[in-house]
């Protein structure tokens, strides 16, 4: 659950289930929430699951397990995966460092599995490792203004820069560490960690004090990263090898041996993958698994869609066959009696939505 509902539902919040973590859906009227953060700031509730590592040897034994390099230096974090043995994305993960831990940020249902995982590799290392979800509570600030929320309220630092360093303060009474974001909506972006116990009086912080803030939900969350051609863990990456995904800020291509580690450099080899994902602007909104065509052929399949609020016109992922990117046509989708009609659809470049800086995550290839 949230570690703050009460206060989610005095503010009008629905609710929903993301990765068996109740989170805000919205607060009402997503859309206008949307251009609000685009225009200005919001805040959401993250719903991560945290898995804490410590030991003398902690960094070592993370840094050989993910695909990116982990930093022993305090202040600074990672973007990362963890792959199967045949190169797909089991998690997607951010590793935070700090002078006696590490802090692993993931989909929530991914922490009691990576944290067996890990109990079940550790050898004769000294790790000692945890799920620590309950202990924090993380709130996302994001919107071309997210700096200036985050100076009126910050106090004994200055907002951190750059990307995925932190910074350690107080909003109002409470502690609070302050990490720069990696740009997933598109906008200027923050999380701030509290301790769960202070979670209620940091988030009323943001959103009531200092500059004005919109509370937000992840119905918002999944229009702003779609328009920013963000790929997310349960849609985008979950199953995937990540040079298709295109996730390339995930990987340190210099790194040692890691699980996974031979499929992705042969790829990466062969110089393009099979498939790559791309932006569609569909004439109407396709669902998730829909398929793609160029003329007759099937090339791909759609993994998520909107009315992107900001775009104004219906917006979608998909992954399509490397080399069919420029012949795609339509995109199959399913009537009132479950037949499926060609919808006309044509690529376009990602994002859909030029904001105040890029995705850290969007798409990128070798010949980009």
């Amino acid at each position: 659950m949230t570690v703050i509902e009460e206060f989610h539902a005095d503010h009008g919040a629905t609710f929903r289930s993301v990765g068996g973590r109740r989170v805000v859906e919205d607060y009402g009227r997503p859309e206008r929430t949307h251009r609000a953060v685009r225009n200005g700031v919001g805040v959401c509730e993250m719903g991560y699951g945290v898995v804490e590592v410590s030991g003398e040897d902690r960094v070592d034994f993370v840094d050989n397990a993910v695909s990116n390099r982990v930093s022993s230096e305090d202040g600074r974090g990672v973007y990362a995966l963890l792959l199967d043995p045949q190169g797909r994305i089991t998690t997607d993960l951010y590793v935070y460092t700090t002078a006696d831990r590490l802090l692993v940020f993931c989909p929530p249902e991914r922490a009691d599995p990576l944290a067996e995982q890990w109990r079940e590799n550790t050898f004769i290392q000294d790790v000692s490792i945890r799920v620590a979800t309950s202990d924090f509570g993380v709130f996302g600030v994001h919107g071309p203004y997210a700096t200036e929320k985050i100076a009126s309220v910050l106090n004994h630092a200055g907002a951190p820069e750059p990307a995925l360093t932190f910074v350690r303060g107080s909003m109002g009474d409470a502690g609070v560490t302050v990490v720069a974001g990696d740009g997933l909506t598109g906008e200027d972006g923050y999380e701030v960690i509290c301790a769960a116990d202070a979670a209620h009086e940091v988030f009323e912080t943001l959103v009531l004090r200092g500059n004005n803030a919109a509370p937000f939900g992840y119905r918002t969350w999944e229009t702003l990263t779609l328009e920013a051609g963000t790929p997310l863990f349960d849609t985008e990456l979950a199953g995937r090898i990540p040079n298709v995904a295109g996730v390339r800020n995930a990987l340190d291509f210099e790194k040692g041996c890691y699980v996974g580690q031979e499929v992705v450099s042969k790829v990466e080899n062969v110089g393009q993958p099979s498939k790559r994902l791309v932006g569609l602007a569909p004439e109407s909104v396709p669902e998730a698994g829909d398929t793609v065509f160029a003329g007759d052929e099937r090339v791909g399949e759609v993994t998520r869609a909107a009315t992107g609020p900001s775009y104004e016109t219906p917006v979608a992922l998909a992954y399509v066959d490397f080399d069919a990117t420029s012949d795609v046509t339509a995109v199959g989708v399913l009537d009132d009696e479950g037949t499926e009609e060609p919808v006309p659809a044509d690529v376009v470049a990602l994002p859909f939505v030029e904001g105040s800086v890029q995705s850290a995550r969007l798409p990128t290839y070798p010949e980009s």
